[in-house]
C-alpha cells in the first residue's frame, strides 16, 4: 500500500499521485478533508476539497493558493490515482477521501460523525482496502444521546434563565460546531445573538445555502442594550474575558464532547455542559469500521492506541500511524 498511502513527517503521502492529505506543514499539493484549521494549513500551493467546503476554505486561506473542488461522490485522476470526496458528516464540506490505485482502495475519515446533521452532509460508509480512522473520542465512556434530547435540554436551559431575567451565552466552535448549535435554537425563546468569530462561520455557511435562524452580531450593537432572555453563541476563548461583562447577568455553558467526562464542567467554570460532538463516539467508531470492512486500519489522534489494542483483539490487522492528542484548548476545539 506503500504507493497508495503512506505516513511522513508532513502527514499522509500518496506517493503515486503526488499530493498530501491533511498536511501538517505547507505542501505543493494538498487535499483537504474539511476546512479546519488543524487539516487545512495555510500556506499549500494547491488545494483540492470539496465543493461545499469552498466558502470556507476560501475564508482562512492565503489569497495566491490554488484551489480547485470537487463534488461529492465524482473523481479526479492524478497520475494514475482516482480521487473522490465523500461525506463525513463533521460540518459543512466535511469529506472522506477516497484513493484507488492499481486495484488497491484506501479511505481516510477526516473527523467524522454517524447521524443526521441538519447543517451538513451525512457519513457514507465505504467498502476499502485500507481505513485510516481518528479515534479522538475512541474510548467507551464516550456515548453521544439522541440529537433531540441535547436540542431540547439547551432550549429548556434557555428559557429557564430567560424567565430568571438572564442572557445565555453558549459555547462552541466557531466554525461548525457554532452553526449546528445554531440549527438547533428555538429562535421563539428569544434574540439570537454571535461573536464576531461565529458570525463569520454563519455568514459563509448561508453562503453555502445552509438555512440558519437570524442572528445578530454582538459587536454591530452600540449604546445601551437588554441582552436579557437572549442567546449568546460564543467561542470557548471568550469565557471570562471582559467581553463577556457587557452581558449582565448570565448563564454559561459549554458544548463538548469532553462534558461527557465527570469533572470537565467544573474545570471550564461554566453553569452547564451539553455533550455535543462532531466527532464519532465508541459505538459509531466501531461501527463506522465493521460497515467499511477494510483488511487494514491505521488509527490515529485521540485514543489511537486503545482502538488499535481494541480491533486487534477483535481480529483485524490494526496499528496506530499518529499519536498526537487533540484536545479543545487547541486551535481546533471542534470536539
Amino acid at each position: 500500500m506503500n504507493d497508495l498511502l503512506k505516513t511522513t513527517d508532513l502527514g499522509l503521502y500518496c506517493s503515486a499521485g503526488g499530493f498530501y492529505v491533511d498536511p501538517q506543514r505547507p505542501v505543493d499539493r494538498a487535499v483537504i478533508t474539511h476546512a479546519h484549521a488543524d487539516h487545512a494549513r495555510w500556506g499549500c500551493r494547491h488545494y483540492l476539497a470539496t465543493s461545499s467546503c469552498e466558502q470556507l476554505l476560501r475564508m482562512r486561506m492565503n489569497e495566491d493558493a490554488e484551489f480547485q473542488f470537487l463534488p461529492y461522490s465524482e473523481s479526479i485522476t492524478i497520475n494514475g490515482v482516482k480521487v473522490s470526496f465523500h461525506p463525513a458528516g463533521h460540518m459543512l464540506g466535511s469529506a472522506q477521501v477516497r484513493l484507488e490505485y492499481r486495484g488497491k482502495v484506501a479511505v481516510i475519515t477526516g473527523d467524522y460523525k454517524l447521524g443526521s446533521d441538519p447543517t451538513c452532509d451525512s457519513w457514507e460508509p465505504i467498502a476499502c482496502d485500507l481505513l485510516v480512522t481518528e479515534s479522538t473520542f475512541g474510548l467507551p465512556v464516550y456515548r453521544w444521546d439522541d440529537d433531540q434530547i441535547i436540542t431540547d435540554s439547551i432550549n429548556a436551559w434557555w428559557r429557564e434563565s430567560r424567565d430568571d431575567g438572564k442572557c445565555c451565552v453558549l459555547y462552541g466552535y466557531a466554525v461548525g460546531k457554532s452553526q449546528r448549535l445554531l440549527a438547533g435554537l428555538d429562535p421563539t425563546i428569544g434574540p439570537i445573538y454571535t461573536h464576531g468569530a461565529v458570525e463569520k462561520g454563519t455568514d459563509a455557511y448561508r453562503r453555502s445555502g445552509i438555512t440558519l435562524p437570524t442572528t445578530t452580531y454582538v459587536g454591530s450593537i452600540t449604546g445601551k442594550h437588554d441582552w436579557k432572555g437572549g442567546m449568546v453563541v460564543a467561542v470557548p476563548s471568550a469565557h471570562g474575558t471582559p467581553w463577556m461583562r457587557k452581558f449582565g447577568r448570565v448563564s454559561t455553558a459549554m458544548a463538548s464532547g469532553w462534558m461527557a467526562v465527570r469533572g470537565t464542567r467544573r474545570r471550564r467554570s461554566v453553569d452547564r455542559g451539553f455533550v455535543v460532538s462532531d466527532h464519532v463516539d465508541w459505538p459509531s467508531l466501531l461501527k463506522a469500521i465493521a460497515l467499511c470492512d477494510p483488511e487494514q486500519v491505521w488509527v490515529t489522534h485521540g485514543y489511537s492506541a486503545v482502538v488499535a489494542r481494541y480491533l486487534q483483539e477483535q481480529g483485524r490487522d490494526a496499528r496506530v500511524i499518529d499519536s498526537r492528542s487533540r484536545m479543545e484548548d487547541d486551535e481546533d476545539e471542534s470536539h
